[in-house]
């Protein structure tokens, strides 16, 4: 579980709430939300309390990320703070409307938060979103990065999906020397199962060809009961073999 936090010059610090990133394959997120579908509202309440807690004391400036590991028993421990904007913060910013990019820029221009009207009390959450990373990465090769020319590049959309897209289009060269990431897909709804739906909706509608990618693999995942049910932890994937079992497919 991290929290996002926002912290200015003068000593200000307010959070945006969490994302959930316990879908993770040798401890590289896959899948992240906001908010945390299974938190109980009073841990909650800990951990972003926590986090500013922790911001303030050490006089952070600017866009960050507090991770914590929460356990079963609802105790949790801190890991690091990470001082930059994350894959995941488009999340975030679904939920809470909050622009993060441009308010990291803002900050470090000199702006407060309240000249930038982020008062803590004035922050809500509103519905929830879940991002998913498409890569160029083959899951039945133990996740190898595979390189080629894209042949085919179509991607979804739709209202409530976000695409934050990067060397994806046809006749795109994909190399070993950069990362494996083609686009993140993001869905944001008022219920996570909605959520849920329009996500998987939109990558099935994603059609690449020439190089294989982690999409029957997110979709495996995005169908899971336990991940369905927010029920997961950083052991699902590593305990689920059944996410590496795919369908044949065909290229029309």
């Amino acid at each position: 579980i991290e929290v996002q936090i926002l912290a200015d010059a003068g000593g200000e610090v307010v959070h945006l709430f969490e994302r959930d990133c316990s879908v993770q394959r040798r401890h590289q997120k896959v899948v992240e939300a906001a908010p945390a579908a299974a938190l109980d509202g009073a841990l909650r309440d800990r951990l972003t309390s926590d986090a500013v807690k922790l911001a303030r004391h050490a006089g952070y400036l600017n866009a960050g990320t507090v991770e914590f590991l929460v356990g079963p028993d609802g105790n949790y421990y801190f890991i690091e703070v990470n001082p930059r904007i994350q894959v995941e913060h488009t999340v975030t910013e679904e939920v809470t409307g909050v622009d993060l990019v441009q308010s990291q820029i803002r900050i470090a221009g000199g702006a407060s938060l309240s000249e930038l009207g982020l008062l803590q009390e004035r922050i809500r959450l509103h519905g929830t979103a879940v991002q998913c990373r498409i890569t160029t990465e083959d899951p039945k090769l133990a996740f190898q990065p595979d390189t080629g020319r894209l042949e085919v590049f179509r991607s979804a959309g739709g209202m409530g999906i976000r695409l934050d897209g990067g060397s994806g289009y046809t006749g795109a060269v994909i190399t070993p020397d950069y990362d494996s990431l083609l686009v993140k897909v993001t869905a944001r709804a008022s219920e996570r199962s909605e959520a849920l739906r329009k996500l998987e909706r939109a990558i099935r509608e994603f059609r690449i060809r020439g190089v294989s990618t982690n999409i029957p693999f997110l979709l495996n995942v995005l169908q899971h009961p336990r991940f369905q049910a927010g029920q997961v932890d950083t052991g699902f994937v590593d305990d689920s073999p059944e996410l590496l079992q795919f369908p044949r497919r065909h290229n029309r």
